[in-house]
């Protein structure tokens, strides 16, 4: 299995690394089949992602790809957060081996899982807006 020079990278240094104490959007994905668990901190001010952390329990793909939507959406608005995929995601990081695609999906899952959890503490239904919260394990019991 062939890595990327920026998926290496961003495995061996990820970035944004770690919680955030007091986060106002707090997200948390997996995947049973292969064990991966994503779980994103976000402070969010005026509708800008002003801090973001992570801590991902899984494989190197794991790692770079949270490493990589962190990077993608620090500092942006909550809509273009929502708007990264995880093809966005593949193609900042060079590309990733098809049988580490599914990494990426997490990455862009624990992003919209945090937003959702954002618009609920402000008593707001997310759904509307973010679609799919990603909160749903039975959604990943075949993927």
């Amino acid at each position: 299995m062939l890595y990327s020079e920026k998926v290496m990278d961003h495995f061996a240094n990820p970035r944004n690394v770690g919680a955030i104490e007091d986060a106002n959007a707090v997200g948390e994905v997996g995947n049973k089949k292969c064990g991966d668990i994503m779980k994103i901190y976000m402070k969010i001010e005026n509708d800008i992602i002003k801090d973001i952390k992570f801590k991902t329990f899984g494989c190197g793909a794991a790692v770079a790809t949270s490493s990589m939507a962190t990077e993608l959406v620090k500092g942006k608005t909550v809509r273009d957060a929502l708007a990264v995929t995880n093809k966005a995601v593949v193609e900042a990081l060079e590309g990733l081996p098809p049988v580490k695609l599914h990494c990426s999906v997490l990455a862009e899952e624990a992003i919209r899982s945090a937003i959702a959890d954002y618009y609920r503490r402000q008593g707001i239904d997310p759904e509307p807006i973010v679609g799919c919260s990603c909160d749903c394990n039975s959604c990943h019991d075949d993927g």
